[in-house]
C-alpha cells in the first residue's frame, strides 16, 4: 500500500498576527458558536492537494522551486460564515493580485499533478471557527489587519492526540515586490 499524507499549500500567519486574532475572536464569538481554530493552526490555503503520494509530493515541490512571485499584502477586514461546512472565517474585501495570482498557480499546477481542485472560486479567507452550523453574529467590520506574504509554504494535516495539527514541510520566498 502507498504511503500517502494530506498537504495543502498556504500562507502562514506570523504568531503575533495569530495571537491577535485569538484574543479578538474571544472578544467577539461566544464560546458555543464553534469550536476555536488554534493559534498555531491559523493559515491561508492557497490550494489543498489532499492525500498525496511522496512521488507526487516531490514533484509539487519541484515546481513550487521554480515560481517566481512578488510579495504582497492583504488587509484582512471582512468576516463571514459558512453554515454548510460550519465555518467562521476572516477574509479580505478585496483580494490583491498577488494574492490570487500564487493561488492560481498553485491551484493550476496541483490539478495538472493529478490533486482535485475545488470548481469553487478561490476564497482567500483564515478559519477561526469550525462546527458552526448555527447563526453566528459577526462582528461589526471595523477590524483591519496587515497580512505580508513574504513566503508560502507546504503543510502536512496530521492527527495528533485526537487533534488536527499542521506542521510545515518546506517554504519558498517570494521576491521582493520591487525586485524586477
Amino acid at each position: 500500500m502507498l504511503s500517502t499524507r494530506r498537504l495543502f499549500f498556504a500562507l502562514s500567519l506570523p504568531d503575533s498576527l495569530a495571537q491577535t486574532l485569538v484574543q479578538w475572536r474571544a472578544q467577539h464569538f461566544a464560546p458555543e458558536a464553534g469550536l476555536p481554530v488554534a493559534a498555531a493552526n491559523m493559515h491561508m490555503t492557497l490550494a489543498f492537494l489532499g492525500d498525496v503520494s511522496e512521488q507526487k509530493a516531490r514533484a509539487l515541490r519541484l515546481l513550487a522551486d521554480r515560481i517566481r512571485q512578488p510579495a504582497f499584502q492583504l488587509q484582512l477586514n471582512d468576516a463571514g460564515q459558512w453554515p454548510r461546512p460550519g465555518v467562521v472565517w476572516l477574509g479580505c474585501r478585496q483580494a490583491p493580485r498577488g494574492l490570487l495570482q500564487l493561488a492560481a498557480l498553485l491551484r493550476s499546477q496541483a490539478a495538472r499533478s493529478g490533486c482535485y481542485q475545488s470548481p469553487q472560486p478561490f476564497h482567500p479567507h483564515i478559519t477561526l471557527l469550525r462546527g458552526a452550523t448555527r447563526p453566528v453574529a459577526l462582528p461589526p467590520a471595523h477590524f483591519d489587519w496587515t497580512l505580508s506574504a513574504e513566503r508560502f509554504a507546504l503543510y502536512e494535516s496530521r492527527w495528533v492526540q485526537g487533534k488536527t495539527r499542521y506542521q510545515q514541510v518546506a517554504e519558498w520566498p517570494l521576491t521582493p515586490p520591487n525586485a524586477g
